[in-house]
């Protein structure tokens, strides 16, 4: 078995929705021995953090100088701060980085060049992108290291963001494609849970058992899936009994090109990535 790394004094400038999540995974896990500092603009969003164990919240509103307070005392820097907010904060950050501190993104769209180009070739640069389910500790997060990164750095990283779900790691240009899959996936989800309690209304239960029957029949297939480690394959076809209602079913829905249709989907989210990576 392999010892989980103790993890060094983390910031987290931006602690909003995402960094938010990966904070409470971060307390939950007790990896954080050596404390968290977190920043957000306002006080209100700021104590919100403050009762948290073992975090530091500072609010930008009252400490002007909070994100370059945290970054100067910290081993790990998680930057959670808008994509257009991210080359003023790096720049601001970059005189008092400590030698070895490791800078992580979640900020869409930027790359690790960018980075590097701000803070210097030797800094250690991550870039994740993780998911929403963070917030329930159940995340998929990529992760793509800079050319500086060693396997230690990308343990410590890996150890951070296994306190909020699971992690791959991939190389930086897989990204974007891999934002259109788990990143905007939870969207998908909720989308055909959306259209199937529409259906079930359509036919006669009132919203409240629409709601339950869609919601619960996700989160059911969901729970079998990871129980079972069967392919999804697999159990679709052991739901499907021949000539049965959900073959007939599923033949409606793969005769609606559902296949083209996901391809479709996410090569539109792909373009509009590289759109905003190239500042569009």
């Amino acid at each position: 078995m392999v010892d989980t790394p103790t993890l060094p004094h983390v910031a987290i400038l931006g602690a909003g929705s995402m960094g938010g999540a990966i904070l409470h995974g971060l307390v939950r896990s007790g990896l954080a021995v050596h404390g968290v500092t977190a920043t957000n603009r306002s006080e209100a969003s700021a104590a919100e953090l403050a009762s948290l164990d073992g975090v530091t919240s500072i609010a930008l509103a009252t400490r002007p100088d909070g994100n370059l307070e945290a970054a100067a005392d910290a081993g790990i820097v998680l930057v959670g701060v808008k994509p257009v907010m991210v080359p003023d904060l790096l720049r601001e950050i970059a005189p008092r980085l400590r030698p070895g501190t490791i800078v992580v993104s979640v900020a869409a769209g930027v790359t690790i060049a960018t980075f590097e180009s701000i803070l210097g070739s030797g800094v250690p640069v991550v870039r994740a992108m993780p998911n929403t389910p963070a917030l329930v500790g159940k995340a998929v997060t990529g992760l793509a290291a800079g050319a500086t990164v060693t396997d230690a750095d990308l343990a410590l990283v890996r150890a951070l963001f296994e306190t909020c779900g699971v992690v791959i790691e991939v190389p930086e240009e897989k990204i974007d494609p891999l934002s259109t899959i788990s990143g905007s996936g939870p969207a998908y989800v909720f989308l055909l849970v959306e259209e199937l309690t529409k259906a079930a209304i359509g036919k006669g239960f009132d919203e409240a058992e629409a709601r339950l029957m869609a919601e619960q029949t996700f989160i059911g297939a969901a729970a079998l899936l990871a129980a079972s480690g069967e392919d999804p394959a697999e159990l679709r076809r052991r739901v499907t009994s021949p000539k049965g209602t959900t073959e007939r079913a599923v033949a409606v829905l793969q005769g609606a090109h559902l296949d083209e249709l996901f391809a479709e989907a996410t090569d539109a989210a792909l373009a509009r990535a590289r759109e905003l990576a190239a500042g569009a």
